[in-house]
């Protein structure tokens, strides 16, 4: 039962006092979310590349989603739907705007409810967090050695690596939290997001190993439409020297000649091989750049996953862990060199896909999977049924919560609706829409007027484009009545220059 959506404001101050006295019946939460952290750079999703063996003290512990998707892969519209429950067209965040403070979220009902609720790192939202009895947030991206951090008391520059001090401060937040209630915690890492620059102690990881480059390095984005060849987010053409490290800036330059000169991209590198010098061009100087990029990117999410450990050490040694939900989750996919891409964006497998790990003691069974298919606006209304709370009538995700407890009911979701606005900013990846069921892959780029379509049984990689294949008709046909109904049921009525295809049924 959801509560009427005119409530959902009204009532936070009535909940609040309201609220049932806390107890240990109602977990506590610990959100921990990193930004940009793909789930085939974690060991408990099969990676190939790194280890992350705290992660996957979660994942053993509890359950993996093996299909959890965000609606929306960029970083602060995901946070935003995260938060709301909702879809960027409805919950004002399509792009890098700032959220509603008046709007109601997840930390504002859980709080409501009694909850005691901190936000700690990368918020990213444009304001001020609500709905948190504390915060101590990074400045926009924040950086990754020496960080200011801010609080209602202003602003604050600490000593020290940017992941390391996220979680001593997350330590703190439930070493000081009030016993008579249960804590709801965001913990927010800013790593593995760009410029990927790791401590001291993980800077010298993988210098003595070769990291396998994927599948689709090569992709020559053959039978795709001109939006991938468009996209700025190429290994070879668009990694910059600030990415990749290499060489260091002229000692002369400074200000913004230096920052112009770091934002340079090389098509020729001189390295030091064996005493030798070596000019590498072309496919060779692709393999190093992603070779600097990978291992730097690598290096952080090792950091990350250290300090998940000391999270998870701390709730053992204070008795929190057997009523603490804990989650591990980013705030979208990421390419990995797929596609010889780096960054997110397009509604391709990588960057659509999110790792999201849950362990929940006594409700969750050990070492349990999950194919549902799940999204992001789902979490609020998960986390929420968790408390003991309704979801709101304006949130537009459902809870997962019988997944987690090993039961599907019969109108889960096979299908869901994606949709990416920002252009030509970042990367120049064009707009699009589609549906994504699960079989099948339908994108809409509506500024080209341009149709993919990927079966994703027999192309998983999504290399072939057969959205043109005359025996494709009839399918093509069905996946456009699906994204249609979806657009309409989301209340998707946007009319922006080109977005509704000619065809539209």
């Amino acid at each position: 039962m959801k509560l009427p959506a005119f409530l959902g404001t009204l009532l936070l101050p009535l909940l609040a006092t309201a609220a049932v006295a806390a107890d240990s019946s109602r977990p506590n939460i610990l959100y921990i979310m990193s930004d940009d952290h793909a789930s085939h750079a974690m060991s408990c999703y099969g990676s190939r590349i790194n280890k992350t063996p705290n992660l996957d003290r979660i994942a053993s512990a509890g359950m993996r989603l093996n299909n959890c998707f965000c609606v929306h892969s960029i970083c602060t519209p995901s946070r935003a739907c995260i938060l709301t429950g909702q879809y960027s067209h409805i919950n004002g965040v399509p792009v890098f705007n700032p959220i509603d403070p008046k709007r109601p979220t997840l930390a504002k009902y859980l709080q409501a409810a009694g909850y005691y609720t901190g936000m700690i790192g990368k918020w990213h939202l444009g304001t001020d967090p609500g709905g948190f009895d504390f915060w101590n947030i990074l400045p926009g991206q924040g950086v990754y050695h020496d960080p200011v951090f801010l609080t209602p008391a202003g602003r604050t520059k600490h000593t020290g690596y940017v992941t390391d001090l996220i979680a001593d401060f997350s330590i703190e937040f439930i070493r000081n939290r009030p016993k008579d209630k249960p804590f709801f915690l965001m913990c927010h890492h800013k790593a593995p997001h760009r410029s990927w620059e790791p401590d001291e102690k993980h800077a010298h990881m993988y210098d003595n190993a070769d990291i396998p480059e994927p599948e689709t390095f090569n992709d020559d984005y053959a039978t795709r439409c001109s939006a991938a060849t468009e996209a700025t987010m190429r290994i070879d053409r668009d990694l910059t020297r600030r990415d990749v490290k290499y060489p260091l800036p002229p000692p002369d330059l400074k200000g913004p000649a230096r920052q112009k000169w770091l934002n340079g991209v090389d098509t020729e590198v001189e390295i030091t091989v064996n005493g030798q010098k070596k000019k590498l061009t072309g496919e060779a100087l692709k393999k190093w750049k992603y070779q600097r990029y990978i291992k730097d990117y690598l290096r952080c999410i090792a950091s990350v996953d250290d300090n998940v450990g000391r999270l998870l050490d701390f709730l053992d040694k204070e008795g929190l862990a057997e009523n603490t939900i804990v989650i591990y989750t980013s705030d979208q996919g990421f390419y990995l060199g797929d596609h010889n891409w780096f960054d997110k964006r397009f509604m391709y497998e990588e960057s659509l896909r999110m790792p999201f790990i849950i362990r929940w003691p006594g409700r969750i069974k050990p070492g349990a999977t999950n194919d549902k298919m799940v999204l992001n606006v789902d979490f609020a209304p998960m986390l929420l049924d968790a408390a003991g709370q309704k979801t709101p009538a304006d949130m537009q995700g459902r809870s997962f919560l019988p997944l987690l407890r090993g039961k599907t009911p019969a109108d889960w979701r096979t299908s869901m609706y994606y949709r990416y606005y920002h252009y030509p900013m970042h990367h120049r990846v064009q707009p699009h829409y589609g549906v994504r069921t699960e079989r099948y892959k339908l994108i809409y780029f509506n500024k080209l007027d341009a149709w993919e379509l990927f079966d994703l049984q027999n192309d998983p990689r999504e290399l072939k484009n057969i959205y043109a294949d005359p025996a494709c008709a009839g399918l093509v046909k069905q996946l456009k009545a699906e994204l249609f109904r979806l657009k309409k049921e989301l209340k998707d009525e946007n009319r922006f220059e080109n977005e509704l295809p000619k065809d539209e049924m």
